[in-house]
């Protein structure tokens, strides 16, 4: 029934809001866009990727330009083509991996995240389909802040100017890649719909070393398509409607036959806008996600675990106000609430046998929800803009439970968890000082928290050779941090960015090692980072620059721990990115990107050590006339050995050289 939920809603939406046309339509200018920044948004320091970059990636993918953002990571350094969708978090500052997201990742306002795992569904988001993406190292209290404990990156769809009536493109890439995408966006009445869709898929690399494979090794097959919907109505000369639906599924085959995972997705939103004198921006959300995922014994090749049914939904929405305060304040005024709930099916096998019989079988889920309340205010003094807010939510962690039935003799077993509830209070201040033309200075702290995931309280996984169990009595993240920095504008087009900062998440959850093979999630006494980050830009003429570097220097605390005094698993020291671009008003462009990441630690124990990684990256268009476009793609141009995983010398590689040749069309 669920599947023809979002098809009805996608069909009725547009129609009742074209229902009554405005009869004055000269004034109307829809945008499809939410609400304008506050002038205190630059002192916390935001980076800014527009349009031009988000079509300059050589692999096509969202976390790929993500990544000239330094500092921001996922759990492993592998893309969405060959990582289990279960490890996409995404994190900023170096704060550690676990798999789940530390950052608050929006897509017009509304969270993306996996409602039972926490991970971000980036084969998705397709940045063709986008317009800008905002980074913002550091908690936030705004809108669903519960859970930017790392920072938030907010991505805004493409508006009807960026988005050609039709657009298509085809490629096709080394070891028989595809990769097909078209949209259609016409005109209705005084709004416009969107509609696009795009399917890749191919036969994959070897992530396994060579001296490491067997007979049952296979490459990262990969296979995956998404749609979205995308409408946008007036209803006043001042406000107007959007809605927004996405259809998802994604396959993928990791190191062995067999070893299949599936991940798939319906979400939906509809947003009021309304920029009068009372600004309001109010949205509602569903998401309807699964996941799949088998386990293959890594000496017999047989099944052992067959995470067969992980079903979730997600709900929420927001209501914000900006009321007329005067010229010089910008009030915010808010209340946002999240509700998921989600269930694990999973069979166990005992694959040292050849008929490879079931053992157990076992049933996991609950229930979260976070209520807020958030007030922040920007007054503006001449130069000078002060900014600070908090919020208040109320969580709750309800109906949880584990329940393990013998597949012999259907005797079973059941743990249930006692419901747990708190209030959490959060805030930030900032300031932001334009000392000239040329100098701006700006200084923020700030507090936010994270709930754990349902994945993290109720949900155990298996990674050849290591298990790591869950932890149903995990207690929130915490973070606290100042930081302070430097804007600098010496000439026109060109933009330096110097920030330091101190960040400390208490009780942080991390995968601590228990023996050799087994890993639980914990709460442990505190990861402190600490650290400066650098940007510039410059556009000059039809070149365009842009870098990034990060240095953070993270330790974990917890007094008589193996690990205290040790740097997070997955964080490393050193990040950097830079990207330089030639794009002509007409006529051939070439884009390039280099990229760093330093040596990090695989363990809490810094037993196993994923080396360091040099990358480079090109894409190259040539404009043929009449709209249509050769382009050229290459990714690991020096075909770098790159590590993402270090299981005891058991070895996992990220993408090695891959080429690509295709053709796009826009008109």
């Amino acid at each position: 029934m669920k599947y023809l939920i979002l098809p009805a809603i996608a069909l009725t939406v547009p129609a009742m809001a074209w229902a009554e046309e405005p009869s004055d339509t000269s004034s109307i200018i829809v945008t499809g866009t939410g609400l304008s920044l506050p002038p205190g948004a630059p002192a916390y320091g935001s980076v800014m990727i527009d349009r031009a970059r988000l079509q300059d990636s050589a692999s096509g993918r969202i976390e790929s330009v993500l990544g000239d953002v330094a500092g921001f990571q996922q759990f492993r350094r592998s893309d969405s083509r060959s990582s289990n969708p279960s490890n996409q978090g995404a994190t900023l500052r170096a704060l550690g991996g676990n798999a789940s997201s530390r950052t608050l990742v929006l897509l017009d306002g509304v969270p993306v995240a996996d409602p039972f795992f926490g991970y971000i569904p980036f084969s998705a988001l397709v940045p063709d389909r986008l317009s800008v993406v905002r980074v913002t190292r550091g908690g936030g209290i705004g809108a669903f802040g519960a859970g930017a404990v790392a920072g938030t990156i907010e991505l805004a769809s493409a508006t009807r100017d960026q988005m050609p009536d039709f657009a298509a493109s085809a490629f096709y890439g080394s070891r028989d890649s595809t990769e097909l995408s078209a949209s259609i966006t016409p005109d209705l009445g005084s709004g416009y719909v969107s509609l696009s869709g795009r399917w890749d898929r191919g036969d994959g690399f070897q992530t396994t070393p060579k001296d490491q494979r067997v007979a049952a090794t296979v490459p990262a097959a990969y296979d995956g398509w998404s749609t979205n919907l995308r409408a946008v109505a007036p209803i006043s000369a001042t406000s107007e409607l959007q809605f927004r639906a996405t259809i998802f599924e994604d396959n993928r085959t990791l190191r062995f036959a067999g070893a299949d995972s599936m991940s798939q997705g319906q979400d939906a939103s509809i947003r009021y806008i309304n920029r009068g004198s009372w600004q309001v921006d109010a949205l509602a959300y569903i998401q309807a996600r699964n996941f799949s995922n088998i386990v293959m014994s890594s000496s017999t090749f047989r099944k052992s675990l067959d995470q067969r049914n992980t079903p979730s939904t997600g709900l929420g929405g927001k209501i914000e106000l900006r009321p007329p305060v005067g010229a010089d304040h910008v009030l915010r005024l808010g209340v946002d609430t999240r509700f998921a709930t989600g269930d694990m099916f999973e069979d166990a096998y005992n694959a040292n046998i050849a008929s490879n019989p079931a053992t157990f079988r076992r049933h996991a889920g609950g229930d979260q929800w976070t209520t807020g309340a958030f007030v922040e205010d920007d007054w503006t003094l001449g130069r000078l803009v002060l900014t600070g807010g908090a919020r208040a939510d109320r969580w709750s962690i309800r109906n949880g439970f584990y329940q393990q039935v013998s597949a012999t003799t259907g005797a079973a077993t059941t743990s249930t968890y006692a419901d747990r509830s708190d209030w959490e209070v959060s805030g930030r201040v900032g300031a932001l000082y334009q000392a000239s033309d040329a100098v701006a200075l700006r200084a923020a702290a700030y507090s936010g928290f994270r709930l754990p995931t349902l994945n993290e309280l109720y949900r155990p996984f298996v990674v050849f050779p290591i298990t790591t169990q869950a932890n149903a009595a995990l207690t929130p993240e915490k973070l606290k941090g100042v930081e302070a920095g430097i804007d600098l504008t010496p000439l026109p087009g060109i933009t330096l960015s110097a920030t330091t900062f101190y960040n400390r998440l208490d009780d942080a959850i991390a995968n601590v090692t228990l023996t050799p093979t087994t890993r639980q999630r914990q709460n442990v006494d505190r990861i402190v980072a600490k650290g400066v980050e650098l940007t510039a830009a410059a556009a000059l003429g039809a070149m365009r620059l842009s870098a990034s570097y990060a240095y953070s220097h993270s330790s974990v605390r917890a007094p008589g721990a193996a690990f205290d005094g040790f740097t997070p698993a997955q964080s490393p020291r050193h990040a950097a990115s830079a990207t330089l671009a030639y794009s002509p008003a007409s006529g051939p462009s070439l884009s390039t990107t280099l990229r760093y990441v330093a040596k990090q630690y695989e363990d809490d124990l810094q037993s196993d050590i994923l080396p360091d990684a040099l990358t480079l990256d090109a894409i190259a268009r040539l404009p043929l006339g009449h709209g249509v476009t050769l382009v050229a793609r290459g990714e690991n141009l020096f075909d770098a050995t790159v590590v993402t995983r270090n299981a005891g010398g058991s070895i996992d590689l990220g993408t090695p050289r891959t080429l690509w040749i295709g053709i796009s069309f826009g008109r």
